[in-house]
């Protein structure tokens, strides 16, 4: 994704909203609690610059406050960015939002990849997972660029939905089958990735349901977004995936 040695810019935004305080006995200052959300919005920048000043030295690092509805000016805010990271919960000490509201948002509406980061993963194999292998082409290449630059192995997943009637026969035949077109997929990325060990299941089920066990043991886990099916429903993988993952989760969308 156009990341030489893994370096490059980083840009730390923030998107503050004063919440409408409707319906109190006794209606506080606004212009107070403005200035309060915006005086934590500031030591919070001071905060993450400071500490990504020390996790990666040399690294240019910009805080940029930004206006309107956090969802969508952060969102907007990925325009033109190789990456936009986000944390599964708002950490303000307010909690006018919903939890995720905004990670959520931007997983459906990004143009960029989009990280979602659930927490520390207990992973002790330095391990990337792709799974929802179809129209994948931006994915696979986010994941095996994100695999070589960390020096992991790459862990590829393909679900078939089995009907229930078929004969044992049958089914490996149908799984069989889904392999062959799973390895030979992966074929071209292992020819511009070979440093990249990988690997590849098919599995009978849901595919999130296998991402989310992939999950615990994975730095990362790697699903694509269709253009023309932004917003997920609850059976979707990215729905699993983002809800349950138990580590980092990147969303990247086709082109």
């Amino acid at each position: 994704m156009g990341r030489p040695g893994g370096r490059g810019p980083l840009r730390i935004v923030s998107a503050v909203q004063v919440p409408a305080m409707i319906g109190l006995q006794v209606p506080p200052d606004c212009d107070f609690v403005a200035d309060l959300i915006h005086h934590e919005r500031d030591q919070a920048f001071g905060a993450a610059a400071a500490r990504a000043a020390a996790v990666a030295p040399g690294v240019q690092v910009d805080t940029v406050p930004l206006s309107g509805p956090p969802a969508q000016a952060v969102t907007a805010s990925g325009s033109g960015a190789l990456m936009l990271v986000l944390g599964s919960r708002g950490t303000s000490a307010f909690g006018w939002m919903a939890p995720g509201s905004v990670s959520r948002y931007t997983a459906a509406h990004a143009s960029c990849p989009d990280l979602v980061i659930r927490g520390e993963t207990a992973a002790v194999h330095r391990q990337v997972g792709i799974g929802d292998l179809d129209a994948c082409a931006d994915s696979l290449a986010f994941a095996f660029e994100e695999a070589s630059l960390r020096k992991a192995s790459l862990m590829a997943i393909h679900a078939v939905h089995l009907p229930a009637i078929s004969r044992a026969g049958d089914l490996a035949a149908i799984q069989a089958d889904a392999a062959r077109q799973l390895a030979g997929l992966l074929d071209t990325w292992r020819n511009k990735y070979p440093d990249v060990p990988v690997s590849q299941d098919v599995v009978r089920g849901h595919t999130g349901r296998a991402l989310v066990g992939l999950s615990a043991r994975a730095d990362l886990v790697v699903i694509g977004r269709h253009a023309k099916h932004p917003v997920p429903g609850p059976g979707s993988v990215r729905h699993a995936v983002l809800n349950h993952a138990l580590g980092p989760v990147a969303v990247v969308p086709s082109s």
